[in-house]
């Protein structure tokens, strides 16, 4: 395999990736919102390296001050 196929095929996965992150977050915020503090919480343990936790830091979602049936999308304010 030449390596401008192998490119291609990166390239191509990286979008497919890109897309179905943006379906995700666009119809399921909740999960999204989820699955990012899934992630984030065993990156921000106390004794990680600082990389790490500002990895977790980054991924983490934004605190909400909603109440619990919200679904995360922001759009109250």
């Amino acid at each position: 395999m030449s390596a401008g196929l192998l490119l291609q095929y990166a390239v191509v996965a990286l979008a497919a990736t890109a897309s179905v992150l943006v379906v995700l977050h666009k119809r399921f915020p909740g999960t999204t919102r989820r699955l990012r503090v899934a992630l984030a919480l065993p990156l921000l343990r106390a004794g990680r390296p600082g990389w790490m936790r500002a990895l977790g830091r980054w991924l983490a979602p934004a605190p909400t001050t909603t109440g619990k049936d919200c679904g995360g999308c922001d759009s109250c304010g």
